[in-house]
């Protein structure tokens, strides 16, 4: 059905409202006055003295509304405060004045609030309101892997089971990220489905070959189901790809430890342990290249978002 007039007319009113027009006076461009103002904020801010800083911020927005560096500094330190009803506040309206070139970031950072406004509503136990800045937040930006995986949460914690796996598994079609294929393969093993399961990485890996790491997360879910003859084969194959990886190692420990074949197991372990961390896949910061053992919703190291990735070498 296309839809009526009044409803395109609705649409494109609230875009409207959303999306203003970028008024080069109201933003401040160039004029040093706010050149000079947006230098000492940032000054302020960095000598941690945020209420001063947060004056010189205020002072430039009030002269010239559409100032996105003032607006920037105000949202870091609403996040600093941990204010994120204050901090989605001024995001929205950043959003609003951002140049086309900015706003995938602007985004971005709008989806942080949302999501971490959800995270504090299911700490306190209250999973619809969750649900709904979980979902606002996915909408701000649907790369955003931190609130796809804590909107399916919330759907669990609000005794929506299915609705969780259907948020994955949507989500999985697109970008099949270990943190999220872990989700799922969870749910699956709670429902007793461990053909899905396998199936999950199967695909997984299909729509992503040069992903070592979803096919080593195959070979561990053929390990774990008792499947010692896949998991080997898949682990063999991987070792022909990357020889020096020790997860590679370590599971062909634990299948030929399971095989009786202890020398051979013996062997595996120890190659494992020469080279690293045996049975964790590391991730690497986007941001600032920092390596943690598994994935985090954001770097312990630069405390950015959503920007831990697989490590691609070990």
């Amino acid at each position: 059905m296309m839809p009526s007039f009044r409803t395109l007319v609705s649409l494109g009113r609230q875009l409207g409202r959303f999306f203003v027009a970028r008024d080069p006076t109201a933003a401040g461009e160039d004029d040093p006055q706010a050149v000079d103002a947006v230098r000492r904020a940032r000054e302020a801010y960095r000598q941690r003295r945020s209420d001063e800083a947060a004056t010189l911020y205020r002072y430039v927005l009030q002269r010239w509304p559409q100032h996105a560096d003032a607006l920037r500094g105000l949202r870091d330190l609403a996040i600093d405060a941990r204010d994120w009803d204050e901090a989605v506040a001024i995001q929205q309206k950043l959003l609003a004045v951002a140049r086309p070139a900015d706003r995938a970031v602007e985004s971005e950072w709008l989806a942080v609030g949302y999501y971490e406004l959800g995270r504090l509503e299911l700490a306190r136990g209250a999973a619809v309101a969750a649900v709904a800045h979980f979902k606002a937040s996915v909408r701000a930006d649907r790369d955003f892997l931190p609130a796809t995986l804590a909107l399916g949460d919330a759907h669990e914690a609000a005794g929506e089971h299915r609705e969780a796996i259907r948020v994955w598994e949507r989500a999985a079609e697109t970008r099949p990220a270990l943190p999220l294929l872990a989700r799922l393969e969870r749910a699956y093993r709670h429902d007793a489905r461990p053909s899905r399961m396998i199936a999950l990485y199967r695909t997984a890996c299909e729509r992503a070959p040069d992903d070592l790491a979803l096919a080593a997360a195959l070979g561990r879910v053929y390990f774990e189901l008792e499947m010692l003859d896949e998991a080997a084969d898949q682990f063999e194959k991987l070792e022909v790809r990357a020889p020096d990886l020790p997860v590679v190692h370590a599971f062909l420990g634990a299948v030929f430890e399971k095989r009786g074949q202890a020398r051979d197991a013996f062997d595996e372990y120890r190659r494992a342990l020469r080279l690293g961390r045996g049975f964790d896949w590391p991730h690497r910061c986007e941001a600032c290249a920092a390596v943690t053992p598994t994935w985090q919703d954001r770097c312990p190291q630069c405390q950015r978002w959503n920007t831990l990735r697989p490590s691609p070498s070990r």
